[in-house]
């Protein structure tokens, strides 16, 4: 059993802005984190190799990823939408955090029983095929299952978005792929702001749970146990990725769900008793959300724990 850390210094030279709540003490954060609990000297830390443009091709156009290489400044910051803004490394940094979610999916692929967890920045659920926003560039967690797919030809690759925010990025790139389950939670009446739908109205690769405002733990539990881990476990996936955002947590004060870092295990173990079950314990988390510092370092190490 082992897990690996994927991360590389460019994402934190990403910047947005010294106000900007998606900042590079984030990750640092999580670092400190790491080393206080001790779990530095449990995982195995490696760099992050960049993405390829081709790699970008498979989930994004290629419209959009020229123009984003096109906009990079040379100075100062250049603004894609009101939430999302680039320094002159974003796109480096992009490339790393998309790059690092190709390596997880190298490195669990390569034997069982692996784990890896992807500390990068900047995020990627909110990138849709033409579009970034909501403080992405690349969509991390659809490069690395349409690569999975094309490398290892899987036909059934499960992501578990458990971000405040709905993934609609990864949903519109695979809402129409039979080989990709998507299953989100999120709270309500948040951005982006996703219409109501039923269940039955959505193709049967996509799950959404959308969540009240002021829902705490013993309602998000429930909710996931009856909705999201019976639906990951019919579809059987041969490998699992996670979407792991953590700006649910009751300190974070981007959402106004109250959850705790034990939430964040509980489900990340129910995660791994699934996938133990249908993919020799395979699972790739990549690092999306959570904006309250010691809020974010403190789930990461109890997400990271319960892999363990």
């Amino acid at each position: 059993m082992a897990i690996t850390l994927f991360s590389h210094s460019s994402c934190s030279l990403h910047s947005a802005g010294d106000h900007h709540p998606e900042r590079p003490a984030r990750l640092s954060e999580i670092n400190d984190q790491l080393i206080r609990s001790g779990m530095e000297f449990i995982i195995q830390q490696r760099d992050a190799s960049p993405a390829s443009k081709e790699d970008l091709y498979r989930v994004h156009d290629k419209q959009l990823v020229d123009s984003l290489f096109n906009l990079a400044p040379s100075s100062g910051y250049v603004q894609i939408d009101p939430d999302t803004h680039i320094n002159r490394h974003s796109i480096n940094a992009a490339l790393h955090a998309a790059g690092a979610a190709i390596n997880a999916v190298d490195t669990v692929m390569a034997s069982t029983n692996q784990q890896a967890f992807c500390a990068i920045r900047p995020p990627g659920h909110h990138a849709t095929r033409s579009q970034a926003m909501g403080f992405c560039l690349f969509n991390n967690i659809a490069v690395a299952a349409a690569y999975a797919i094309e490398k290892y030809g899987l036909t059934r690759v499960a992501i578990v978005d458990f971000d405040v925010h709905h993934g609609n990025g990864t949903e519109d790139i695979f809402q129409h792929d039979p080989r990709v389950l998507l299953c989100s939670s999120y709270q309500a009446q948040l951005y982006p702001y996703p219409k109501p739908q039923q269940n039955s109205d959505l193709p049967q690769s996509c799950i959404k749970i959308a969540l009240p405002a002021g829902c705490r733990s013993a309602t998000w539990q429930q909710e996931l146990h009856q909705q999201l881990l019976p639906a990951l476990d019919a579809f059987a996936p041969e490998l699992i990725l996670i979407s792991a955002g953590f700006d649910g947590h009751a300190e974070d004060e981007i959402s106004q769900l109250l959850l705790t870092e034990a939430d964040f295990a509980w489900l990340t173990a129910e995660i791994k008793t699934l996938a133990a079950k249908h993919c020799d314990g395979r699972i790739v988390s990549t690092l999306e959300g959570g904006y309250a510092l010691s809020a974010l370092g403190r789930s990461v190490v109890a997400h990271l724990k319960a892999m363990l």
